[in-house]
């Protein structure tokens, strides 16, 4: 775990991860980590037939998120300086199982298993969750093309994998705390007093983190 704060943000498609991350990159002035989403050539193929490009669209979001990883690790981490991810590379998992087929995700998790070993771990989890009609709202509202072909059932889907996750995250990482927002109640975008919520929240965590390493 890195010795200087590192908070990942997560949560399903659409919830505003990346928005939260860039908002508590400038308060904290951390470097902001974003994952690599569109630029993935395989995705827009990959929400119009999921079996048959879903290996390669999780291979390329694992070996970017890699070497994003990696460097992060170097350039910053190792330099003492603090660092906030709009996601935790363990959520590569969580899609992998639900879209590969069972021979795929074998040869797909010895791959994981061996690229992350020594990856830098979060000392802080953020976990956005909300319904699925706030999830399909949100996502109709930021407009991108390749999203408006997702179907809500596997939204629905991947909202109950990312709340087991979540769940197994907080019982196998004890010592990382989860701070969890509700998206229906919050919107930290539309409301400053929402995102001053978090804030005071992170706040607390930060200070618990620090404490602990004088």
């Amino acid at each position: 775990m890195s010795g200087v704060p590192f908070i990942a943000i997560e949560g399903p498609i659409g919830i505003g991860k990346t928005s939260l991350a860039k908002k508590l990159s400038v308060h904290y002035d951390f470097h902001l980590l974003k994952e690599i989403v569109e630029e993935n050539p395989f995705l827009g193929k990959f929400y119009d037939d999921i079996d048959e490009w879903s290996f390669q669209t999780e291979m390329f979001f694992l070996c970017n998120r890699f070497k994003q990883l990696e460097d992060i690790e170097k350039k910053f981490l190792n330099q003492d300086k603090a660092a906030v991810a709009d996601y935790h590379i363990s959520k590569n998992m969580i899609f992998a199982k639900r879209t590969l087929q069972p021979d795929k995700f074998e040869k797909y998790e010895q791959i994981y298993h061996i690229l992350t070993r020594d990856m830098p771990v979060p000392n802080m989890m953020i976990y956005l969750h909300a319904s699925l009609d706030t999830i399909l709202e949100r996502i109709q509202m930021r407009g991108r093309d390749i999203e408006q072909n997702i179907k809500a059932s596997y939204l629905a889907q991947l909202a109950q994998d990312y709340e087991d996750y979540m769940n197994e995250f907080e019982i196998l990482h004890p010592d990382i705390p989860v701070i969890r927002i509700d998206g229906d109640k919050i919107d930290f975008v539309k409301h400053q007093h929402d995102l001053d919520g978090i804030i005071e929240q992170v706040d607390k965590q930060l200070q618990s983190f620090r404490a602990m390493r004088r």
